[in-house]
């Protein structure tokens, strides 16, 4: 396993870590739908399907270009999952609008490029900071807990203090690619990166969650950070779901992160 610097060491690191909540994304269910047309596969009985299996919340993501989830998708997963539902979504007025007329439990402010597959990076909340304060204080106002996606950097997380945001996501989209690189230095890095920032976020009274890129093989590092509140994570497993069935690959992941917590790492 690899441990930051900074990350408890002892008989037994994990004797006060709560519990780490399992967030499943089914964006991409709404990818494979699209390709064709029509209406299968329905993400929301995939969204379903994960809670029945032990997944603590859906998320999914409203892009500016619709290209996967889209508005009826969220109105009915909304209305049809009995779970909490969390809004990824841009900052932008349009996408506000959107998420205040569904109501979701939560609302994750992301990036969005037309141009990219997938979130590139984190959102640069120092630098937007006069931009978003309108937002976050509109979309808390009516009772969405807002979390901001943002690279594992101090600058952001401070950031994100100032601007009154209960809960940061931090993106491990680098840490992945670390460990596909097999250079234990750059791994060891990405990973000390990701657990500073999420130290000094728990200090400074923001709830931590993390995902992108997260995997049957390097989650269990990122669930034993002990101030990770939660994971959300899809791509890997809609892939998975291919090969398992996707209750069994929620089943899977739900497994690793709660072992990761009570310290039987691998």
């Amino acid at each position: 396993m690899i441990w930051g610097e900074n990350s408890p060491k002892g008989p037994n690191p994990a004797a006060e870590r709560p519990a780490c909540r399992l967030g499943v994304n089914i964006d991409h269910v709404a990818t494979l739908r699209n390709a064709r047309g029509g209406v299968d596969p329905d993400p929301v009985r995939a969204a379903q399907l994960a809670i029945m299996a032990g997944a603590d919340g859906i998320t999914a993501h409203l892009r500016e270009d619709r290209r996967h989830i889209r508005d009826e998708d969220m109105a009915r997963l909304k209305n049809e999952v009995d779970a909490p539902l969390n809004f990824e979504m841009a900052a932008t007025d349009e996408m506000v609008e959107i998420c205040l007329r569904t109501a979701p439990h939560a609302a994750c402010l992301v990036p969005e490029k037309r141009e990219e597959r997938t979130t590139e990076g984190g959102l640069d909340v120092a630098g937007q900071a006069d931009s978003l304060r309108p937002k976050i204080e509109r979309l808390r106002d009516a009772g969405i807990r807002v979390s901001l996606f943002i690279d594992p950097d101090p600058r952001q997380i401070e950031a994100a203090v100032a601007l009154g945001a209960p809960v940061v996501e931090l993106h491990t989209g680098e840490y992945q690619q670390a460990a596909l690189s097999t250079t234990p230095a750059l791994i060891q890095k990405t990973f000390d990166a990701i657990e500073q920032a999420a130290r000094l976020g728990d200090e400074m009274g923001l709830e931590i969650h993390a995902g992108h890129g997260l995997n049957f093989q390097n989650v269990s590092n990122i669930a034993a950070i002990p101030a990770m509140r939660e994971l959300n994570i899809g791509h890997f497993l809609i892939g998975e779901a291919v090969f398992m069935g996707l209750d069994k690959a929620v089943r899977e992941m739900g497994r690793l992160i709660a072992d990761a917590r009570s310290g039987r790492l691998v």
